[in-house]
């Protein structure tokens, strides 16, 4: 390994810690969280009869190849009338992080875990996020379960949220997963290796395609962007690679939006106060709908998200290519997410994106602070107790995980852009081949295809538009800024 190339990541590193800083995120633990953290030696232990006892199920979890941080597991079980009993682990953060702790001001801080190119900065410790609170294969673990019956029409007859202790039998990766449900590979070892869990999965399988139907059927958005992820060897950044979803991801993604959604109402049901994830009506569909005529396209004048989701299923049939910079400028034509104070009796926003009235963030604690604030006030819930937070707190810290989540976002995709610059440094002069994902009077914008990079065209950019196919010469780059300047070729 040359010093060029090692000093490259070390760089990127420094890139991303800054960044943290200057978004107000924290890139290091305090010195108190450590301390609490050296006392958390085991995992929490509870009994009682509000815990029952589901060891014994066939609970899996699936996830990215490197993941530890194990938020969920799933497992399927028939019903009468043709029905699914879906049940989802959700592992207990709260049982280690206690509100007002040091470990708990960190998380309630950065409200998220950062994920960058060079560097990693999870919301929890490590000890805690791929361990103590992690859902691990063969680790005994407390967790909430959201249990759901599903129809055979895709539909949730029936719901229950209970606590529980649970075990991981086979931790399972998206990649080979998806390759076996699809015919294309074996059963991944993890899971041949544990009697009746090929059936079950194949079970959840067919029950999240129904879910994803009816949910499309309903409004929701088939978006897809292009998000390169950077592949690092030996600690050397080598390339960035983009991934399609695929039927693993697409499995637990049905999965946790129902579990959502019925935590979301058992708060209602309740008169619980709770932090909902909302995505407004966009103000914007005027510009949504030129758009969609500047395509062939037709929108209704009021915004619809079963008229949009038509038009987007129509365009990625007829140009895959180009799609996900078509679903880039619909999503910053839509808006961003946030989160919102739910009150019991009140209106209550949706979600425009995923069509459905009722939807939170619950299922990935160690990951996102929303979820911990969501899992204390769902614990008080089913035990009776006082809420932990008012609704006063709540409304505070929805507008702070907004704000934070959007830092988060500013970073991970500063760090992106640093990390392409870096990796096609080396090749100034060469040509790419590439296509415009933006042109206007601040400047014309192409994403070359492999590997995929996002530049400026400084020199040639004239008449060219959104969807032109072209080739660019490199010739220059930025890694501190995260600047690519390409000419056209």
């Amino acid at each position: 390994m040359t010093p060029h190339r090692k000093n490259g990541l070390d760089q990127l590193k420094s890139i991303a810690r800054q960044a943290m800083i200057e978004r107000g995120l924290q890139p290091d633990f305090s010195p108190a969280a450590l301390v609490e953290l050296n006392t958390l030696t085991q995992p929490a232990r509870e009994s009682g009869p509000e815990i029952q006892d589901l060891r014994g199920l066939l609970w899996a979890s699936i996830d990215n190849d490197d993941s530890r941080d194990l938020d969920q597991l799933s497992v399927a079980e028939g019903a009468a009338d043709g029905a699914t009993r879906i049940l989802v682990a959700v592992a207990d953060v709260d049982s280690l992080v206690k509100r007002g702790s040091a470990l708990d001001e960190h998380a309630r801080n950065n409200t998220t875990s950062v994920y960058t190119a060079a560097e990693i900065f999870p919301m929890l410790p490590e000890r805690l996020s791929t361990d103590l609170t992690s859902l691990g294969q063969e680790q005994e673990r407390l967790s909430i379960v959201i249990e759901m019956t599903i129809s055979a029409a895709g539909t949730i007859v029936d719901s229950q949220i209970y606590r529980s202790r649970v075990v991981n039998r086979a931790k399972l990766a998206y990649r080979s997963v998806a390759a076996w449900l699809e015919g294309k590979g074996p059963a991944p070892e993890p899971l041949a290796s544990v009697s009746g869990l090929d059936a079950n999965l194949r079970l959840q399988d067919r029950v999240a395609q129904t879910l994803k139907q009816v949910r499309h059927a309903r409004g929701s958005l088939s978006l897809q962007t292009v998000e390169p992820r950077a592949v690092v060897s030996d600690g050397v950044l080598t390339d960035l690679q983009t991934e399609a979803k695929n039927r693993a991801e697409e499995l637990i993604e049905e999965f946790m939006i129902a579990a959502n959604g019925v935590v979301a109402r058992y708060f209602e049901h309740k008169g619980v106060p709770s932090i909902r994830r909302i995505l407004r009506t966009p103000e914007r569909w005027e510009r949504i709908v030129t758009l969609a005529a500047h395509r062939g396209g037709h929108l209704p004048a009021t915004a619809d998200a079963r008229a949009l989701n038509t038009f987007l299923t129509l365009q990625r049939d007829a140009d895959p290519v180009g799609f996900p910079d078509l679903s880039l400028s619909v999503i910053k034509l839509l808006g961003a997410g946030e989160y919102a104070l739910e009150v019991p009796g009140k209106p209550i926003q949706g979600h425009f994106g995923l069509a459905v009235r009722d939807y939170t963030h619950s299922t990935a604690p160690n990951r996102r602070f929303p979820d911990v604030i969501g899992q204390r006030m769902l614990k008080a819930a089913l035990a009776g107790t006082a809420l932990p937070y008012s609704e006063s707190d709540l409304q505070a810290l929805a507008a702070h995980c907004t704000d934070q989540e959007g830092n988060a976002a500013k970073v991970e995709r500063q760090v992106s852009k640093s990390a392409a610059a870096q990796l096609l440094a080396p090749r100034i002069g060469q040509r790419f081949e590439a296509i415009v994902t933006g042109a206007s009077d601040k400047g014309t914008w192409v994403r070359t295809l492999q590997p995929p990079a996002e530049g400026r065209v400084i020199r040639g950019f004239e008449g060219l538009d959104v969807g032109d196919r072209l080739h660019v010469q490199l010739i220059h780059t930025d890694v501190a800024r995260g600047f690519i300047d390409f000419a056209r070729a």
